[in-house]
């Protein structure tokens, strides 16, 4: 950590108060949302937050509450969104946290760089990158993405900026800390090199959970990037059946002439939005039930080599604008959770349990992840995640994911903290057992508890 410095204060920007809820829209609450145009700007509106304190806020991406602070205020970052330097020959990006990965892949591309992890959407800014520790289908290669960040500039509760750089108690505190430490202003990332904005992708069916386990660790070490689509509405000998997606960036001379002559363009397609208001009970299990048997058939037992657009391969749902309203009123929770290798037998009880259950989710993935990242609350340890999207209002969800929580938490697992919305308290620190110390860290850092979320206040963090 570098000296500090406070920036000369503005005026604080001054909003509404303003219902907001995360991309699952199952708990909204209401805060004074504001949109600093400037450092001195953010600086000004954290000191003038009030007792109910402030949380940064970038495209609002993360499933729960995380980003929300009922009766407080909440700090829209978006107005912070320039790209200061990029260094085109050693690939370093310096730019704002409210820029967003969609941007940067925007003005990288042309240049031959890549971000170096991106999760499902390109549609989250670089301090919510940061602040939830995310990652993508590279995990197992490539880790989280605070583990390509060279340093970045954090506000704290006091107005001063820090320098903060990694291997340093704040650094491990503030990747994957939902933004408790402070507000993310400015980071600096190594980029990927990469030759053409097209993927070379493999594709195959696997025929169950085991026969997908077997495939993912046994070719995973050939692809930097691998997921799988799993079908949790099958059952019997079918349960876990899925297909299996790994690939690379294209190099320049797998291109045909035509793609040739552009390598690097990056024109992601899009589709017409989601309606606003869909009718209650559209994804029920029969209609998911019939839209996973045609996505498994449709999909080829085995196809190599096929060249796919970034968006296609990364980013298949950035191309419906509001996806998420195709859960009606009620929203959607997406429940994702990690266990170690050596715990498949507790990941088959999981994966056979929500079958039972009849959850009707269209998008599951499965993924391994390599070695554990450093932040204090980052998510990913090696073993066996799982994500799965489910509508709020499906009966008996909510003790069935309080009994799967009990049984992640028993073999030595955790729960996604950005996708979580309703988690108990008293299983947060059997999951993340460096909890403690980024209590004691909060303490020292924002004794007056400052920067304050829906989230924390739920899950005491």
């Amino acid at each position: 950590m570098s000296a500090d410095t406070t920036p000369d204060t503005a005026p604080a920007p001054s909003g509404p108060p303003t219902s907001v809820s995360g991309w699952g829209r199952t708990a909204p609450s209401t805060a004074r949302l504001l949109r600093p145009r400037s450092y001195e700007e953010a600086a000004a509106a954290v000191l003038a937050c009030g007792a109910r304190g402030t949380i940064a806020r970038g495209l609002g991406r993360a499933y729960g509450d995380a980003a929300q602070n009922a009766g407080g205020a909440v700090l829209d970052m978006t107005g912070l969104d320039r790209i200061r330097t990029v260094d085109a020959e050693a690939g370093v990006v310096v730019c704002d946290a409210g820029v967003s990965l969609h941007r940067l892949m925007e003005v990288l591309l042309p240049l031959g760089w890549f971000v170096p992890v991106t999760p499902g959407t390109r549609y989250v800014t670089v301090g919510g990158a940061i602040g939830a520790d995310i990652h993508g289908k590279n995990h197992h290669l490539s880790g989280s993405f605070a583990r390509h960040v060279r340093e970045l500039e954090l506000l704290t509760a006091d107005g001063t900026v820090r320098t903060v750089t990694p291997d340093t108690a704040l650094f491990d505190a503030t990747a994957g800390g939902m933004g408790l430490t402070g507000v993310i202003l400015r980071a600096t990332i190594q980029l990927l090199p990469v030759q053409t904005s097209l993927m070379t992708v493999d594709t195959e069916r696997a025929l169950d959970l085991d026969d997908l386990m077997v495939r993912l660790e046994s070719g995973d070490h050939r692809y930097r990037y691998s997921v799988a689509w799993i079908d949790l509405l099958a059952r019997g000998a079918r349960t876990g059946r899925a297909v299996l997606t790994r690939g690379d960036h294209a190099p320049l001379d797998m291109l045909p002439p035509r793609a040739a002559r552009t390598p690097l363009g990056f024109r992601p397609r899009r589709l017409p939005a989601a309606p606003s208001f869909l009718p209650e009970g559209l994804l029920g299990r029969a209609s998911v039930s019939a839209f996973n048997e045609l996505w498994y058939r449709r999909a080829p037992r085995h196809r190599t080599g096929e060249l796919q657009r970034l968006s296609t391969f990364f980013h298949p749902l950035d191309g419906v604008p509001h996806w998420n309203r195709v859960y009606g009123r009620g929203g959607f929770v997406q429940y994702q959770f990690v266990v170690g290798y050596g715990q498949e037998e507790a990941l088959r009880a999981i994966v056979r349990r929500i079958s039972r259950h009849g959850c009707p989710s269209f998008l599951a993935v499965l993924k391994r992840f390599g070695d554990a990242d450093p932040g204090w609350l980052s998510f990913p340890v090696p073993g066996w995640t799982l994500a799965l999207d489910i509508p709020a209002n499906l009966p008996g969800l909510g003790l069935l994911l309080d009994e799967l929580d009990e049984q992640v938490a028993g073999a030595g697992g955790r729960v996604y903290l950005a996708k979580d919305a309703r988690m108990r308290p008293e299983l947060v620190e059997r999951m993340y057992p460096r909890l403690a110390r980024f209590r004691e860290l909060r303490a020292e850092l924002d004794p007056q508890g400052v920067f304050r979320s829906d989230m924390g206040r739920r899950l005491g963090l």
